[in-house]
């Protein structure tokens, strides 16, 4: 039957069977079964003298009586043709109350997040109080969040995420266990104040923490390769929607902020103790379920914005290389030097890992591609360059905690990049297929929570907590 379906009602046959591979609820032979009622119901409505368009938003209508799925495709399409055939009645007006008991569970889950974020300040632990008079005290303070912040506010995210997948209590005790085991050891450890074992734990702690609300989030299927990206590209989502809602948070606290001095109230102070914090934590887990609920809007922007970025990157990092050929300048051994192409490597990582979390596993090669490996490349060819920057600089100064974690980074990302780009070229010349990347970077998402589980536990005694 697939003969008698035009192309263009094939491509929409395929967003709708990617869209139903995306969701974990169902299996692989489903959608199959689901597709071959789907074009069955196209062939005879087009028989019956439907247009293709017409033929396919029918058979959608029909298909979703069949499965819920269907019916969210068709809801989050924006066309209002979708809406009146096939959402019918489905408006915001006619929504029961219960529907808002999900919203209303999240807003406590927010507020817990708040709430145990500023309670250390019950016990005079208060390093936003900026009326704070002893520096020394503020400084303990600040120590404190620092080593918790993370400890605070991910449990409740955690656990927001555990009662969206029903997880049973034997679960949720297992997730406990890191986080009483990282509470136990940044607390019990004697760092010595501002010191780089201390920010690095600080910086790696969330690391982990991240990965194991993964593992809430995927509820059982954390083990296989295609629900890992499923929270590649949650992380992804969540991380677009939280960076936009910051900007919103950011404008609306500076004006409501100017708004109050204009009348002559000082509002800093319980901007700066209460506003900001807590709204910062409790954004975790509106967030969260910003993403849960509207999952395709970021989906349709996640791939345009990974499209502008890719080629940008890829040429700036060229013009980088060839910079460097022409000059003979190579890469400063100067730590601030170092720190930028790490974070410039880690862009680079993500926007690969990104763009591959935003296709379907039997994608066929595209001129992006092309363009992907040349950022693979151009990347490589920095780390490289990174590294013996950093062992020269070791070499000349010694090993020191940052040192450390930065050559420890860099050998790390040089791993993924090298099989990387050996993938992405086979993938190119069609040897291999695409569901071949997308299981490399997703076996290899352990390694960076093994690292930063070394840096947090490790490196502390091993540099005498300085």
């Amino acid at each position: 039957m697939e003969s008698t379906i035009d192309p263009g009602i094939e491509a929409q046959i395929r967003e709708w069977r990617s869209y139903l591979l995306r969701r974990r609820t169902i299996h692989h032979i489903d959608v199959d079964e689901l597709e071959d009622h789907l074009r069955t119901a196209i062939s005879e409505l087009g028989a019956a003298g439907l247009s293709g368009d017409e033929s396919f938003l029918v058979a959608i209508k029909r298909i979703g009586g069949v499965n819920e799925l269907s019916r969210e495709f068709a809801r989050e399409r924006s066309s209002q043709l979708w809406k009146q055939l096939v959402l019918g009645g489905d408006s915001v007006g006619e929504r029961s109350p219960s529907e808002y008991v999900p919203l209303l569970i999240t807003i406590c889950f927010a507020i817990g997040a708040a709430v145990a974020f500023k309670l250390p300040a019950a016990f005079g632990i208060n390093p936003f109080d900026s009326g704070t008079s002893d520096s020394a005290n503020g400084d303990a303070d600040a120590s404190f969040y620092l080593r918790n912040a993370s400890l605070l506010a991910l449990p409740f995210l955690i656990g927001f995420l555990a009662w969206k997948r029903s997880l049973p209590a034997r679960v949720i005790a297992g997730l406990a266990v890191p986080f009483v085991a990282a509470a136990i050891l940044v607390n019990a450890f004697p760092f010595q104040r501002g010191g780089d074992t201390e920010v690095l734990a600080a910086l790696h702690l969330p690391i982990i923490l991240w990965l194991v609300a993964g593992v809430a989030y995927l509820g059982g299927a954390w083990r296989s390769d295609a629900p890992r990206m499923d929270f590649v590209r949650f992380t992804g989502e969540w991380f677009i929607y939280y960076t936009l809602i910051a900007f919103g948070g950011v404008v609306l606290t500076a004006l409501t902020q100017g708004v109050f001095e204009a009348i002559g109230i000082d509002v800093a102070p319980i901007i700066t103790s209460w506003v900001l914090p807590c709204g910062a934590v409790g954004a975790l887990v509106v967030v969260a379920w910003l993403v849960e609920a509207k999952q395709s809007v970021v989906e349709n922007m996640a791939p345009v914005l990974t499209s502008v970025f890719t080629p940008l990157f890829a040429v700036m990092l060229v013009a980088a290389i060839l910079g460097m050929a022409l000059t003979r300048n190579f890469i400063d051994a100067e730590r601030d030097v170092l720190i930028l192409f790490d974070v410039l490597l880690v862009i680079v990582l993500g926007l690969v890992l990104y763009s591959i979390s935003a296709r379907s596993s039997d994608a066929r090669p595209t001129l992006m591609d092309a363009v992907q490996l040349v950022l693979v490349v151009s990347a490589l060819v920095i780390d490289m360059l990174a590294l013996v920057a950093m062992l020269s600089r070791i070499t000349e100064f010694g090993i020191t905690p940052n040192r450390a974690a930065g050559l420890g980074l860099n050998v790390i990302l040089l791993g993924n990049l090298v099989w990387s780009a050996w993938l992405l070229a086979a993938f190119l010349r069609r040897k291999r297929v695409f569901s071949d990347l997308e299981r490399w970077q997703t076996t290899y998402i352990p390694v960076y929570a093994v690292w930063a589980a070394i840096v947090v536990a490790v490196f502390p005694p091993l540099f005498s907590f300085a």
